[in-house]
């Protein structure tokens, strides 16, 4: 017992051959695919054996690798099962949530201490990933994330489906051509989503004709940065509704047209089904559906 166990990098060593991908793994641990090549490079160093080989599906464990997993995996299985009993002889309860940064960013963690005020025995611990974690593994409990709703092995609940708005800085818009349609919008640097789609679809739906010069302008993967870029006056963006409001209401953005779009895509809470009965994550549930209806 005198030893200093590499706890993070046997972690990242389990999680790459239950997954057989880095990316994946890396997902289940919260962290970058760099940081979990560099915890299994540290074991490898440590230990003077290769752990794993590349294949073109992903990783797959070498002879030497296989011959640990399946004890490290039910010792990790045993340390989770632990934590449990513990967490559960305690009177506090955690709860881990999962959601996309920008949500967690504009809308989860603003409205959290209202939760917390009101549940002081439920600790919240949120975790900001742009890819769908894994609930199977038991460390997350529920994910909040934005899609069409097919999220197979999961419990699904909308939870709701924000309008795309188009915002400018108030620098911006003063400075520039005014905006009385639709049209008006293309007479200034279009702000654009990383599919370069929305600008797109707003024009079609507002009956404007969608040419190339819709597709134009900064792409951003993140509705914060998206934002960002607005509030700078670097361009016109459309954003969901819930993210423009408190923007707007504080002086930062105004709309340029108000001309909401309803998209197909919604916010929806994905539980296991066996865990949706849980008193601390009905109560969150609860609560979200809450905040939800007042946005």
């Amino acid at each position: 017992m005198g030893k200093v166990l590499p706890l993070l990098a046997l972690r990242a060593f389990t999680e790459t051959g239950r997954t057989g991908s880095i990316k994946s793994a890396a997902e289940v641990m919260g962290v970058t695919s760099g940081a979990v090549s560099q915890q299994i490079r540290l074991l490898e160093e440590r230990t003077g054996v290769n752990l794993f080989r590349r294949t073109r599906y992903g990783v797959e464990l070498t002879e030497e690798g296989a011959n640990v997993y399946p004890a490290l995996l039910r010792a990790f299985a045993q340390i989770e099962a632990s934590l449990t009993t513990l967490e559960a002889s305690s009177q506090r309860q955690t709860l881990t949530v999962s959601t996309l940064p920008s949500f967690a960013a504009s809308w989860l963690v603003p409205r959290l201490g209202r939760f917390m005020a009101q549940n002081p025995e439920i600790e919240v611990r949120v975790e900001a990933s742009s890819g769908l974690t894994n609930l199977h593994g038991g460390r997350v409990d529920i994910a909040l994330r934005h899609g069409l709703g097919n999220y197979p092995d999961y419990e699904v609940q909308p939870l709701m489906a924000p309008a795309l708005v188009p915002v400018i800085s108030a620098a911006l818009l003063a400075s520039g051509p005014v905006i009385e349609q639709p049209s008006d919008c293309l007479a200034y640097p279009l702000l654009q989503d990383s599919d370069r789609a929305d600008w797109r679809l707003w024009l079609t739906a507002c009956g404007v004709e969608a040419t190339p010069e819709a597709e134009r302008g900064t792409a951003f993967d993140e509705d914060f940065l998206l934002l960002k870029a607005a509030e700078a006056g670097q361009g016109i963006a459309l954003i969901r509704d819930i993210y423009a409001k408190p923007e707007i209401a504080a002086g930062r953005l105004t709309l340029a047209i108000d001309r909401p779009w309803p998209t197909q895509f919604a916010y929806y809470i994905l539980t296991l089904p066996e865990n949706a009965q849980k008193p601390a994550l009905k109560l969150f549930i609860e609560w979200l559906h809450q905040e939800a209806s007042v946005n």
